[in-house]
C-alpha cells in the first residue's frame, strides 16, 4: 500500500477561512491553536494555516436532551 493511500491529504486554509467554515470568530480559531486543541501550520514568518480535516475532527455532536422513554 502506498503512503498516499494511507494518509489523508491536508486541506490547509487561512484562519479566517477556517472560522467561516466553522461559523465562529477567527479569534476562537487562534485560541484553539494556542490551547493545543487545533494544530496551526506556519508558512513563512507570518502566514498560519489550519487543516480543515483536523477542525472537523474536534467537532462533536450534542446529544439530544430529554428522556427517550417519556
Amino acid at each position: 500500500m502506498s503512503r498516499s493511500a494511507t494518509t489523508t491529504r491536508k486541506r490547509l486554509v487561512s484562519i479566517t477561512q477556517a472560522a467561516d467554515y466553522a461559523a465562529c470568530s477567527p479569534k476562537t480559531i487562534r485560541r484553539y491553536i494556542s490551547a493545543g486543541r487545533l494544530a496551526g501550520y506556519r508558512m513563512g514568518s507570518r502566514l498560519i494555516r489550519v487543516d480543515l480535516n483536523e477542525l472537523e475532527a474536534i467537532l462533536r455532536p450534542i446529544p439530544a436532551g430529554g428522556d427517550a422513554d417519556a
